[in-house]
């Protein structure tokens, strides 16, 4: 049998080097070494035992989280010892409930816990939008009994439900809004994300003061920042006395404008 001429060009051995898997694992690899930025230059910190999207926005003063029973058992005396400018932590809000019935384990010991070490608090109702606003209030008002100081009730709005059109949950929301602000004689803070107030928030609540999430941003953007007094800007920050992920939060006013979100008496 004739032997047939091997055709095999240096192209052809440079394409089969480059397409080997180990091959191109190393290109992908030192492709990415060579274009990861090695500092950060928009004014955030970002520390070096966190991962790479932690940047935290040393611009403002006043720094604190929200928490929810996920977060398992915290060490409040570690956490109010915890002195360091940029993750001290000087307020934080708690999920209190949800739905109609749904009150968070880890809500009473969390509120003393946070008033025995002096770090000023807050409540927050996970809303949902198709189930009755009447008894989802009236959840939030036997479990929430605020003190002078704390912060006033908020609204966690961050989903739409299924099935439930735009009518019935501007009307949803609104009620909610209306018996807790008739019961507590304040107006609730409404937390909630980009779309939500692009859809919702902007054209129909435009009263209330918000608490926003915007993430992988060094400014918050798209909102009416007049309206704006706190942002949270991670959910992947570290406080000594809380073992898990928490997110990270700071207050974007002035030290004084405490005081129109926080009961007087």
């Amino acid at each position: 049998m004739r032997r047939r001429k091997n055709h095999t060009t240096w192209v052809d051995r440079t394409l089969n080097f480059i397409f080997r898997p180990d091959s191109l694992y190393a290109l992908v690899l030192t492709f990415f070494l060579a274009t990861y930025p090695s500092s950060v230059t928009d004014g955030m910190l970002r520390p070096s035992s966190e991962k790479p999207n932690l940047r935290i926005p040393l611009q403002y003063q006043t720094h604190g989280v929200d928490l929810s029973h996920h977060n398992g058992d915290i060490d409040w005396e570690k956490v109010s010892s915890h002195n360091q400018h940029h993750t001290a932590v000087k307020f934080c809000f708690l999920k209190a409930t949800e739905g109609t019935d749904l009150i968070d384990k880890r809500f009473e010991a969390n509120w003393k816990g946070l008033k025995d070490n002096e770090i000023k608090r807050g409540a927050y109702h996970f809303f949902r939008p198709e189930t009755d606003p009447k008894l989802q209030a009236l959840n939030y008002i036997l479990t929430v009994k605020p003190e002078k100081g704390d912060f006033v009730p908020v609204l966690d709005w961050e989903v739409l439900g299924r099935g439930a059109s735009k009518r019935n949950i501007v009307r949803n929301v609104s009620l909610w809004l209306d018996i807790i602000e008739k019961h507590y004689g304040v107006k609730p803070i409404i937390y909630t994300n980009r779309y939500i107030y692009d859809t919702y928030v902007k054209e129909y609540f435009q009263e209330h003061p918000l608490w926003i999430s915007q993430y992988n941003v060094p400014e918050p953007a798209g909102f009416d920042l007049d309206k704006v007094y706190f942002w949270q800007y991670s959910t992947i920050g570290q406080v000594p006395g809380i073992e898990s992920n928490v997110d990270f939060n700071v207050f974007l006013k002035d030290d004084f404008d405490f005081e129109r979100i926080t009961f007087r008496q």
